[in-house]
């Protein structure tokens, strides 16, 4: 047992001799081990942290932790999209008995019906905006009220309407210069209505019959104006209530949730920002995002220098949202805070808009805080009524009239467009807009049938009821006029009081289609074990439904850190294969250097195992010592990343990977254990070939050596 100890010792201390002995081999082969385990620990945490941030994410915005879909549908499910756009799935006809099969199977916890895809807003312009605040003046007026302020008011609403409509001959005029005879005899009639808005008969005679004028501005003149139009949405229909219980992430930040079993929609805050936010405030915004989160400089960031440009020459958007008495206030609010001496409403814009790197911060201050609680800075407003149109599964395009109940956005996620720009509208009004008939369309298609007389025929009798019907029953079938326009595909006008103010059952909101369902779980970690149980029951039902888990239902995205993954490791294999190379060849190297020494230490009695042994002991000290010093280095890099408040998250994308504003890695101990792993695997690997060489060292071939 001595003897062992013994040998043991001299083993050790021969090896560590040789290493210090051969320092340049040691630095060389070490330096390349360090790097590899520095890499493994560094990349492995940030990985499990974007891994755990994705997760996160996907499974608290829209996923869950299943998806469930309709087997037969065209494409694979993709929540946040595919290459060719929004997937094309086959409805689930009925969510109800989908829905009653898998709350029984023990670990699911909530099943809520979705249905995403792509529709446009109508979002009016500021001539509309200007004739609300207008036509809001006559009524009161109307009701007898007569107050000095309502009276200037009054004629300040309408002062700015006929500013803007000569604002609009001015803009149509210049773009005439450069339209074809053709379109410009097309459009005569709308430049005859322009001159008859700009006209002083026209305004002198308002008065008169002021809801008549304003019936003429609407529907001949705010059409013709310039800015306005549709924008895209991207949307979930889905039972708000049970959304909201399901994923934690979701939070509403301006208005209230959708009344429950009413009809509503929540607009996502990024979209809102994005899209419906005046565009002078979202430049402002963006700049100050580039300068405070992302370091930036506006004298060094032609971006920048262009927004702040921009910024300057746009005011025409300001301009016209104000009346001659707000913008007289607005000029004194202006000249108080710049301390300016300028008197016109545009020299003061342009002042306040010069912003450089000194000064930002103050002007974006005076912006919001003096000149925006004048402005609209929001196109939509919680409370308004919005037009949403999109073809439904016929081909025609549908519409619906929902109301904004508020602006919602998920919690780490705020400024992700991945997720951020996502709005959420409820499953009946989601339903109609897609042509899929709810109780209240089938009780409006039956008043129709019976109002005209329809009735239901056979194929078979189908000639004869059509070409050789009784003239008495012809006559019962009478025309009649369609009241509700949007069976046309054409938007309603008006909004229906009744409709937004029924209350729904769970049993109405359950019983329809819906296109996919997301599936929570009350034990994530038994995912696997659940996936295997609901294919099983909804096998057992006869139902044929695909079920995905939410890596794969988010698509490109939720392999993003799988893919990172294999980028990684490949490059760690890459690595640790160039050192498995040359540690191998320095090793045979120095072996065949040292034939003499291994001959003598034959000689004097050591076996091939001592040789053997001692060989291997040195490349695995040389593994662990600068492996362990790789890793405590990644672990260094780890903990400073952290403390400089981890990596920036400098788009949208990586607002999303990370799951917030930065990346904040964690440091596990799987990491650690890895990479040492691996440096010890390497290391012994490398030594076998060198190791077996030595033994072969005869003390004969040794003495025989010119070494």
């Amino acid at each position: 047992m001595r003897s062992r100890a013994g040998a043991a010792g001299v083993l050790v201390q021969i090896a560590f001799r040789n290493l210090f002995a051969s320092r340049a081999k040691t630095f060389i082969v070490g330096g390349i081990i360090l790097f590899g385990a520095l890499l493994v620990v560094v990349g492995s945490s940030l990985l499990d942290t974007i891994d755990r941030g994705m997760r996160g994410s996907i499974q608290g915005s829209l996923a869950g932790q299943l998806q469930v879909y309709d087997a037969r549908s065209k494409d694979e499910l993709a929540l946040y999209g595919g290459m060719m756009g929004e997937s094309q799935l086959e409805p689930i006809q009925d969510f109800a008995a989908l829905k009653a099969v898998l709350e029984k199977v023990p670990n699911v916890k909530s099943v809520v019906p979705m249905g995403i895809d792509q529709a446009m807003i109508s979002s009016g312009n500021e001539f509309d905006v200007a004739l609300e605040k207008l036509r809001g003046d006559v009524r009161r007026r109307m009701a007898g009220e007569a107050t000095p302020e309502l009276a200037a008011r009054y004629e300040a609403h309408k002062a700015h309407v006929r500013r803007m409509a000569t604002l609009l001959q001015q803009e149509l005029r210049q773009a005439r210069a450069i339209a074809d005879e053709k379109l410009i005899k097309e459009r005569a009639r709308d430049t005859e209505d322009l001159a008859r808005a700009v006209d002083d008969r026209f305004w002198a005679g308002f008065d008169a019959d002021p809801l008549a004028a304003l019936e003429f501005l609407e529907n001949r003149i705010a059409p013709q104006s310039l800015s306005g139009g549709f924008t895209f949405i991207r949307y979930a229909g889905t039972d708000l209530d049970a959304y909201q219980q399901a994923f934690d992430r979701m939070r509403i930040v301006e208005g209230t949730p959708v009344p429950k079993g009413q009809r509503g929609i929540l607009l996502g805050k990024l979209y809102a920002e994005d899209w419906l936010k005046l565009k002078t405030a979202r430049r402002l915004d963006k700049i100050r995002d580039a300068l405070h989160v992302q370091h930036g400089r506006i004298a060094r960031d032609e971006e920048l220098q262009r927004w702040v440009k921009e910024n300057q020459t746009a005011t025409r958007d300001i301009l016209l949202q104000l009346d001659p008495m707000q913008a007289e206030e607005a000029a004194a609010r202006l000249r108080q805070a710049l301390g300016s001496s300028k008197t016109d409403l545009h020299d003061l814009l342009v002042e306040l808009f010069t912003t450089d790197d000194a000064n930002f911060d103050a002007r974006y201050a005076i912006f919001y805080d003096r000149l925006a609680p004048l402005l609209q800075l929001y196109m939509v407003r919680v409370g308004d009524t919005i037009t949403i149109k999109a073809p439904s599964k016929s081909g025609y395009m549908s519409s619906v009239n929902v109301k904004v109940y508020g602006f919602a956005e998920f919690r780490g996620l705020e400024k992700s467009a991945l997720a951020g720009i996502m709005s959420l509208m409820d499953l009946v009004s989601w339903r109609d807009l897609y042509g899929y008939v709810t109780a209240e369309k089938a009780a409006e298609i039956r008043a129709i049938k019976q109002g005209v007389g329809a009735r239901d025929i056979s194929r078979d009798a189908a000639e004869a009821e059509l070409f050789g019907a009784a003239p008495a029953e012809a006559e019962q079938a009478q025309a009649v006029r369609i009241e509700d326009p949007e069976l046309a595909g054409v938007a309603k006008k008006q909004v229906d009081d009744e409709l937004f103010g029924r209350v729904y059952t769970q049993a109405e909101i359950d019983a329809g289609v819906a296109l996919n369902a997301a599936v929570t779980l009350r034990d994530p970690g038994r995912l696997r074990e659940t996936m295997r149980e609901v294919k099983a029951a909804l096998g057992a039902a006869g139902m044929k439904m695909k079920v995905v888990d939410w890596q794969q239902a988010s698509g490109m995205v939720g392999q993003f850190v799988s893919l990172a993954r294999i980028i990684l490791y490949t490059a760690v294999f890459i690595i640790f294969a160039v050192a498995l190379v040359v540690i191998n060849n320095a090793m045979v190297m120095a072996t065949l250097q040292r034939v003499k020494e291994i001959g003598t230490i034959r000689a004097i009695g050591a076996q091939k195992r001592f040789v053997l042994s001692m060989l291997l002991l040195e490349t695995t000290v040389v593994g662990l010592a600068f492996g362990a010093a790789g890793a405590a280095l990644g672990a260094a890099v780890v903990w400073l990343i952290r403390a400089r408040g981890g990596i920036p998250a400098t788009n949208d994308q990586l607002y999303f990977f990370y799951s917030g504003p930065s990346l904040v890695p964690t440091l596990g101990t799987a990491s650690l254990a890895v990479s040492l792993l691996i440096v010890m695997v390497v290391s012994v690997l490398s030594g076998i070939y060198p190791a077996l060489i030595a033994t072969r060292v005869t003390p004969l071939e040794a003495m025989q050596s010119d070494d």
